[in-house]
């Protein structure tokens, strides 16, 4: 599995990853499907601005990806970023995901920003499991704050603090 940065020819795979999670699952809260030109928009906004997009490519293929993005708009909180990670369901059980943030996760701490944070909808096991592999803890819990597939959904943040900045 090669990890590398993502490029904006990638988008069209990636697009698809994105896509099966939106229609079945609640791992987003987005409920209409996006096109490539989407994601490549999405993708430079987060390289333009010093975020990290980055791929796990098998023969070619995108397997996953992963990136960090502004936490909120306002100057305060420029120390923080926001990250997610989707993985190919043919690549889900790898340890994809473990792969992309042993990559993704040290990068942001090397420049530097103060708290890394995480959203995940709930339940979602695997996703806790992977984010406490990495040493975030549970800092929130949101009741029903998400409508999809006919049914409430809460969402739970994990946050990382870096603790060498």
């Amino acid at each position: 599995m090669n990890i590398r940065s993502g490029r904006l020819a990638d988008a069209s795979k990636i697009v698809e990853i994105y896509n099966d999670y939106i229609r079945s699952s609640h791992a987003t809260f987005e409920v209409e499907p996006i096109d490539p030109v989407e994601m490549e928009n999405r993708m430079s906004a987060s390289v333009d601005n010093d975020y990290p997009f980055i791929v796990a490519e098998e023969n070619g293929r995108i397997a996953g990806y992963a990136y960090g993005q502004r936490y909120r708009s306002r100057t305060a909180y420029i120390h923080s970023i926001e990250i997610s990670v989707y993985i190919d369901r043919e690549f889900v059980g790898r340890g994809l995901g473990t792969d992309l943030y042993n990559d993704l996760i040290p990068g942001i701490l090397a420049s530097g920003f103060h708290a890394v944070i995480a959203g995940i909808s709930l339940p979602n096991n695997a996703s806790i499991r992977l984010h406490e592999k990495f040493g975030f803890k549970k800092i929130a819990h949101f009741k029903e704050v998400g409508r999809k597939f006919d049914r409430w959904i809460d969402v739970g943040y994990w946050e990382l603090i870096n603790t060498t900045h």
